[in-house]
């Protein structure tokens, strides 16, 4: 962090904070774009992005992230790594203690992005690593011609399902329901692979370990209430996302489920801050609607620094 004082300070890295780092960058504001861990968002843990427009077949999540990082960093978006322990609203300047350090700015942008929920069974945490995952793209090399599985129903269980079975002896896609809230042509390929299973109706009632890792689980039929073993080496969890929001309890309006509330115009309850992306109050997260997210709240903050200007 090259200085302390800037127009427009933005919280995360993700596909949402690199946009708004863009427009604001280009609208020749001083801007700053810090993020935690990595810089890309959970698109770098994408395997294959089908739905941005003008990419035809396709292009990997990390590619397209890469992408949007030389894009940036062509208009002179400055970036850093670093976690923001608060932010202050100060009036007409809000104050970043940034791993202890103090930051200035006219306004926030808070496009801090999801985490992957738990299952929060006994035993989880202490298999993260060892059998437990959240991420197929990140470790699903590890599981060369074994059986795992992937909990879960919607596009993520579905794609990381699919992606596996180019390393595991099988798959079984675990869903609580009797059908899958996968996109239908998620669904029809998850229905054509010889090497994925489906358990309907099913939880996980708990994890089977040894001191080498994960060796299986007990699904429990929801309907029924029977109890199976499933012999694994595997999980992969995709039961949904939790918005990374707890920096800004006590300070920004948040729903029950901890989004940020925030519009179609990403203004939060605090003038001068702005939300962008999955972590605000929207019906669809997508690498687009994230995308729509940043480019509108950096217009935002831009009129809100020419309003400071001139009061």
């Amino acid at each position: 962090m090259s200085d302390t004082t800037y127009d427009v300070i933005i919280v995360g890295g993700g596909p949402a904070g690199m946009t708004a780092g863009l427009y604001a960058s280009r609208a020749r504001l001083k801007t700053l774009m810090l993020e935690k861990m990595m810089i890309g968002g959970q698109p770098m843990t994408t395997t294959r992005v089908e739905n941005w427009p003008g990419y035809p077949g396709g292009i990997e999540g990390p590619e397209l992230m890469m992408k949007f990082q030389e894009h940036c960093v062509e208009f002179g978006l400055e970036t850093d790594y670093g976690t923001v322990e608060k932010i202050i609203d100060n009036g007409s300047s809000k104050t970043l203690i940034v791993d202890g350090k103090e930051l200035s700015c006219q306004a926030v942008i808070v496009a801090t992005g999801v985490i992957p929920r738990k299952l929060r069974v006994e035993g989880e945490p202490a298999l993260v690593g060892r059998g437990v995952s959240y991420c197929a793209t990140c470790d699903g090399a590890f599981f060369r011609d074994v059986p795992i599985a992937v909990i879960g129903g919607g596009d993520t269980a579905a794609e990381e399902a699919l992606y596996l079975t180019r390393f595991a002896s099988k798959v079984t896609l675990v869903h609580r329901r009797d059908q899958l809230r996968a996109t239908k042509i998620l669904q029809d390929r998850i229905e054509a692979n010889d090497k994925i299973e489906m358990a309907w109706d099913s939880l996980v009632e708990e994890l089977i370990s040894d001191n080498s890792g994960l060796t299986g689980t007990v699904l429990r039929n929801v309907k029924t209430d029977e109890t199976r073993q499933l012999d694994l080496q595997g999980m992969f969890i995709a039961v949904g996302v939790n918005p990374i929001t707890d920096l800004v309890a006590g300070l920004l309006e948040r729903d029950d489920n901890g989004y940020i509330k925030a519009g179609e115009n990403t203004h939060t309850s605090v003038p001068g801050i702005y939300a962008a992306g999955d972590c605000r109050t929207n019906i669809l997260k997508q690498i687009s609607t994230a995308v729509g997210d940043g480019a509108v709240a950096a217009i935002m903050a831009e009129k809100h620094i020419e309003e400071l200007q001139h009061s």
